[in-house]
């Protein structure tokens, strides 16, 4: 095949409709119609002898050949895109770019709140929405440029990634006042096991792997509740007996604004490393490293 014959063109059609799985939105997303972008994937078909995309129920799926292709592909693209803009500069005053970025609700709690009030100072036009990594295919939606950056603990984020780290979390073990653990000379492990809990179910995050950790060194737990996020877990500790493993930060605002109490953990739980990710795809995208540069101004210890 000569690289001549070839309409780059197709090659963007084929990135998108790897990405989207389907047409309408590939359509939208290029401005063109949706018979144009059929017209394109009839043109790649016969360029490499291959469906590459076939129409099933969950959208078009990519045959073999394409997922092959992908990764060359992008990259390509990729390329070609730092060369044509390696002279754009981004002036966050003016930019209305919208980033996705991953993090837990523990990390919403943390992060949003100087964030934003970082950004309406510095780039009132960025906005931001965030994504749980645990209801997406995280890699593949960053390597995409789906999502931006990822904020936490991520060990399966390694190739194709980088990453920085901001800082390390330990965790502890937090109550209501008055609550009977709640004395001067700390929690026994006995006291521990022996207390009712209340554990945040968050299966691939750093808390999840404490849970594993605690499962591992067979320690008991009196598990009276289980929930899927944070969001309720200082109201429902301010008003019951029940305790709960944290990080020390989650346990420290929950002390500021519900008077909630919090001890060093019996248990010799490991701390946890939260790093800042990002696609290698993206490294030099200017946007995207101010935003990294300002996370890390904001949040690096």
């Amino acid at each position: 095949m000569d690289l001549h014959t070839v309409d780059l063109n197709l090659l963007v059609v084929f990135q998108h409709l790897y990405n989207a799985r389907r047409v309408s939105r590939v359509a939208e997303a290029l401005g063109v119609t949706q018979p144009a972008v059929s017209n394109a994937l009839a043109r790649l078909r016969k360029l490499f002898n291959d469906e590459l995309f076939v129409r099933t129920s969950r959208g078009m799926l990519p045959t073999p050949m394409a997922i092959e292709l992908a990764e060359p592909v992008a990259a390509a693209l990729d390329a070609l895109h730092g060369v044509f803009n390696r002279q754009v500069a981004f002036d966050p005053a003016t930019s209305q770019k919208a980033f996705q970025i991953a993090m837990t609700d523990i990390g919403e709690v943390h992060f949003l709140p100087r964030l934003m009030h970082a950004l309406g100072e510095q780039a009132p036009g960025i906005t931001v929405s965030t994504v749980r990594n645990t209801a997406i295919n995280l890699q593949e939606e960053m390597a995409a440029g789906q999502v931006d950056l990822a904020v936490g603990h991520l060990p399966d984020l390694t190739s194709g990634f980088f990453q920085r780290r901001l800082f390390r979390q330990k965790y502890v073990c937090m109550f209501r006042p008055g609550h009977p653990l709640d004395q001067s000379g700390g929690v026994s492990r006995d006291d521990f096991e022996r207390a009712e809990q209340v554990v945040v179910v968050a299966a691939g995050t750093g808390h999840g792997q404490v849970d594993e950790f605690m499962t591992r060194a067979h320690v008991h737990r009196n598990i009276r509740l289980r929930v899927p996020h944070f969001v309720a877990l200082a109201d429902i500790l301010h008003a019951t007996d029940l305790i709960a493993t944290v990080t020390e930060k989650f346990a420290q605002r929950s002390a500021q604004h519900f008077g909630l109490r919090y001890v060093d953990h019996p248990i010799d739980v490991p701390d946890i490393q939260i790093n800042l990710f990002w696609h290698a795809r993206f490294h030099q995208e200017p946007a995207s490293q101010w935003m990294r540069t300002l996370l890390f101004d904001l949040f690096s210890e």
